[in-house]
This record gives C-alpha cells, sequence and structure tokens, in this order.
C-alpha cells in the first residue's frame, strides 16, 4: 500500500536525500500510521471490554498511544522540511531526530503505565471471558502491526531516518505484545488459568524496552554521533581520485539532519604547484562531493614538500618512533623548517579518543625522541583526534 501511494503521490520518491521527498515520506507513512492505529484501538477497546482483560484494553491504548506518536511523527517531518530562515541558516532537519525521540518518549510512559496497571491486575485479579471474536482481532491486529513494521523499516532505511526506524521498532514490539495478550487468552480459555495480569507486565516490559532502544537511537545523533563509515569512505576514495591530492586528514562531518550534512578536510597537495591551478581543482572536488555525496564542502589546501631527501628521511624516522606507542597512531602536516641554531619538526599528530597516554605525556615523548634523533631537532607538535 506504501509503495503504491508512495508512486501516486510522491514526486521523484527515489531521491531520499532531498528534504521535500523526506518530507513527503513523513507524512504519507504518518497519515497511514495514524489510520491503521485508530482502527486497532477501536477494535481492540471494543474487545478488550467484552472480555475484560486488562491485556487486551492495555493494548488497545498502546495502539492509541501509536495514533499520537505517529501524529508526532508526521508534524516532525513537516517541520523539518522547511527552508533554512535567519534563524536557523542550517535548515531544521534535527527536528526530525526531536520527533523520534519524542515517540520514545512516548512509548517508555505507556510501557510504565501498563506495567502499573499490570500489577493491580495481578492483586486483584478479575475473570476473562473468551470469545472466538475477540481472537480474530487480536490476530488482525498482529498481522497488520507485523505490516506497519515491516513498510516503516523499508522507508527508515531507505531514508537513513532515525525517527521511521523508531516507529519500526515500535510496531514490531506491539505485535509482539499483541501475541503475548492472545496467548494469555488462549491459555486461560483452555486451562482456566488466569495469567491476564503477568501477560500485562510481559507486554509493558517489551514496550519499555522497544521505547528505550528508539531513545537511543534518536539522541545519539543529536549529541553528535560518528558518520556513517561508508559515507566516509566514499568521501575518501571520491577526494583521493584526484591525481593532484597527495592524501587527505582532518576530515570532520557537521549533521544538521538528514540532507543537510556539511563536511570539511584538509587536502595534501604538492608545494611546488601552481596555487591557481591546486585551488580550481579544490573547486571542482567539491562540486562533485555536493553532486555525488549530497552534502557542503570546505576543504583546506596543504602544501607539503616532494622528493626532498631530509624531510622523508625525518618522517621516515618519526613514524617508526610513533609505531613504538601504537599502531593507531598517525601523523600528517609534516614539515621541516631549518634554521642557524636548530630545526623545527612540525607536524599534526592523530590519537584516538581511548588512548591510554595523555595529550600532553604523547607530546612530551615525541619531543624527547625527536631531540634523540638530533640535539638541533625540536618537535613542534599539534595533537588531533579522529571525529569518525
Amino acid at each position: 500500500m506504501i509503495t503504491l501511494l508512495s508512486s501516486l503521490l510522491i514526486t521523484d520518491k527515489e531521491n531520499t536525500s532531498s528534504p521535500h521527498v523526506r518530507k513527503a515520506y513523513g507524512i504519507l507513512c504518518g497519515a497511514v500510521s495514524i489510520f491503521l492505529n485508530l482502527c486497532l484501538f477501536t477494535g481492540k477497546f471494543f474487545a478488550g471490554f467484552i472480555s475484560n482483560s486488562i491485556a487486551i484494553t492495555a493494548d488497545a491504548m498502546n495502539n492509541l498511544s501509536d495514533a499520537g506518536s505517529s501524529f508526532i511523527t508526521l508534524i516532525g517531518f513537516q517541520m523539518a522540511g522547511q527552508k533554512p530562515d535567519i534563524h536557523h541558516p542550517f535548515g531544521h532537519g534535527r527536528i526530525e531526530y526531536i520527533s523520534g525521540f519524542l515517540v520514545s518518549i512516548a512509548i517508555i510512559f505507556m510501557g510504565f503505565e501498563l506495567v502499573k496497571t499490570s500489577i493491580e491486575k495481578i492483586i486483584h485479579p478479575e475473570t476473562i471471558h473468551f470469545d472466538p471474536l475477540v481472537t480474530g482481532i487480536l490476530i488482525i491486529s498482529i498481522c497488520v502491526k507485523m505490516y506497519m513494521a515491516f513498510y516503516n523499516t523499508a522507508v527508515g532505511k531507505k531514508m537513513e531516518s532515525a525517527a521511521m526506524k523508531a516507529t519500526a521498532t515500535d510496531s514490531l514490539s506491539d505485535s509482539l505484545a499483541t501475541f503475548v495478550v492472545l496467548l494469555s487468552t488462549l491459555v486461560c480459555r483452555f486451562t482456566s488459568v488466569n495469567i491476564d495480569g503477568y501477560c500485562g507486565i510481559a507486554v509493558g516490559l517489551f514496550i519499555l524496552y522497544a521505547g528505550y532502544s528508539a531513545a537511543k537511537d534518536t539522541i545519539s545523533p543529536l549529541l553528535g554521533q560518528p558518520p556513517q563509515k561508508e559515507f566516509i569512505e566514499q568521501i575518501e576514495t571520491l577526494v583521493n581520485s584526484y591525481e593532484g591530492v597527495l592524501g587527505i586528514h582532518d576530515l570532520i562531518v557537521h549533521d544538521y539532519g538528514p540532507g543537510r550534512v556539511m563536511v570539511s578536510l584538509h587536502a595534501e597537495v604538492d608545494s611546488t604547484g601552481s596555487i591557481m591551478e591546486i585551488h580550481d581543482m579544490i573547486d571542482n572536488i567539491e562540486k562533485e562531493l555536493a553532486k555525488k555525496c549530497h552534502c557542503e564542502a570546505v576543504i583546506h589546501m596543504d602544501p607539503i614538500l616532494v622528493n626532498d631527501p631530509l624531510t622523508d628521511n625525518l618522517h621516515s624516522q618519526i613514524e617508526t618512533i610513533l609505531t613504538t606507542l601504537d599502531a593507531s597512531v598517525k601523523l600528517h602536516d609534516f614539515r621541516v623548517v631549518s634554521g642557524p641554531t636548530h630545526t623545527n619538526i612540525i607536524f599534526d599528530v592523530l590519537i584516538p579518543f581511548e588512548f591510554k597516554m595523555s595529550d600532553e605525556e604523547v607530546v612530551s615523548y615525541l619531543q624527547k625522541r625527536i631531540h634523540d634523533i638530533d640535539d638541533r631537532y625540536y618537535g613542534v607538535i599539534q595533537v588531533d583526534k579522529a571525529y569518525y
């Protein structure tokens, strides 16, 4: 159904990097989810009323909550699709993450309330009335929720949307929860054992876990998670494909929401080359990154001395010194500035966040080892961190 509706209602539906296409998908999926959840709420509430089952009634209220969550998601995509303005020059894309987080909070709240109500039901149990109509409603509900999980997962992967993935997780947990409710109804019918309250707790725990997982997935991009490895590899491959680029470093990805990514990096170039030609190459790289990687790129040129015996020899010696620290420690921006009384060995050293030594200890160690090579050598070292 979603595939058919998207074909009819969404122009250029495959261009999921476009804010307008993302907005259209979000609104479409949100509207369909609201409709289906309201239908499930009506059916389950009726089933809970005639069967006197707290688990079924709680499951019905969960569907009502899902309709509200879908409404939040819909509004989130609507707002995220707004154009940049004077107050938000990078757009409103992060609202999509916020809407996903609000959905997860609603899920957690409903799970907590369900566990609380189910405990009361265990303390004060009531007779459960079996009805074939109730069984049919629950089976239909499971099928609908599985379908919702399927299409939300497909759209979420297609758009790389945390909000859609959170909704898909919620739908999957709902189908499992309803299966538990169906199981409790059948057990009560054929064994006369009332496990309604216990199944209600199980449903509540399913929902709490789903809410926690969804919150985790939506908070991370808001706090500033590292970019996907595939995206970094795509950028590195594209930039390094240019003959004039000798290497890249200091690559940072700034995520302002899906489809609103800014990238900054340093590109090493031959210091003897024509600055005008190199500048033109850098412009072309930035344009190609925008076209193929859907990002705004700012590239800084780092001129390096090529085929200089002294520089190459010292570079090799210091790389060997770095291996005594750890294989993960790398260097870049290597320069040798000679003077009448001393020579500065200038470079940046890339250290992992979890490295056992402090930045100061690393710098002190390297400066000592460089001075040991020749007492005229002094290390001028800048510590960098990898942001991916």
